[in-house]
């Protein structure tokens, strides 16, 4: 295991280079939870955004979309995922969520998980504004995010939380509150049709065997104890979540065009 620049990588590479294959706030289920809402068919065009490691793209292919389209701006992720999976009518496109040079009405479903998070405010507009301009009029918009609770959290208290979370995670994570990530969505123009929340416990012993399996639990704490560095990384994220958990929560949001 290469285990260069452990202090500067982001979190969820880090836990990808201890097996993680699980990635998102909510877990396993809400990304279920996720895919059943949209009802992906075999007359759809999906559009994926930082599909990362590529494990809700297998899950999105099994339905047999008309066609998937996976935009990531990490050039490593997409070659990466061009040799994991291959189909017919699958690409994965380097480009920015920003700009993913698709044409206008494009696709009938669009998701993104944990990735809208990680933008800068004026950003997060950006991306939405460019899901709204591909996306079909009827098509749905899912997001699967980090959500701040209650609605009426104090900026204080968001700004030191949002810090504590950069420093963890070395990215500049900046969750919204329910009402926030509703209003970024209806200011473009969507219309929200659900919202589904779980428990931000990414890094819990308990949802890790529920996400990976107990073997890979297992493997995954074995490359953790040999590796110092990164449990020293992973014990300081941890315990991030931990003072935060009842501010946190993994969100689910289903809109529509």
């Amino acid at each position: 295991m290469n285990t260069q620049h452990i202090e500067t990588t982001s979190g969820h590479w880090l836990l990808a280079k201890v097996g993680k294959k699980v990635l998102r706030p909510g877990g396993r289920l809400l990304t279920g939870k996720l895919l059943n809402s949209l009802n992906i068919s075999k007359e759809d065009r999906v559009v994926e955004l930082a599909p990362g490691l590529g494990y809700t793209a297998k899950k999105i292919l099994e339905s047999q979309p008309q066609s998937y389209t996976g935009i990531d701006a990490d050039e490593d992720a997409v070659q990466l995922l061009k040799r994991k999976i291959i189909g017919k009518q699958v690409e994965f496109k380097l480009a920015n969520a920003r700009e993913t040079g698709l044409q206008e009405d494009f696709a009938s479903k669009i998701l993104g998980e944990a990735m809208l998070t990680m933008q800068a405010p004026h950003r997060k507009k950006e991306i939405v504004q460019e899901v709204y301009r591909v996306l079909k009029k009827g098509g749905l918009y899912g997001i699967h995010e980090l959500a701040l609770i209650p609605d009426e959290i104090s900026a204080k208290h968001k700004k030191s939380l949002e810090y504590d979370l950069a420093q963890s995670m070395k990215v500049n994570a900046r969750p919204l509150t329910t009402s926030e990530w509703k209003s970024l969505l209806e200011e473009v123009g969507f219309k929200i049709v659900k919202v589904e929340y779980a428990d931000m416990k990414l890094l819990q012993p308990e949802r890790i065997i529920e996400d990976e399996g107990f073997l890979r639990f297992l493997k995954i704490a074995k490359n953790v104890l040999l590796n110092p560095d990164i449990k020293k990384r992973i014990i300081h994220m941890r315990s991030t979540f931990k003072k935060y958990e009842t501010n946190l929560k993994a969100i689910m949001i289903i809109a529509q065009k």
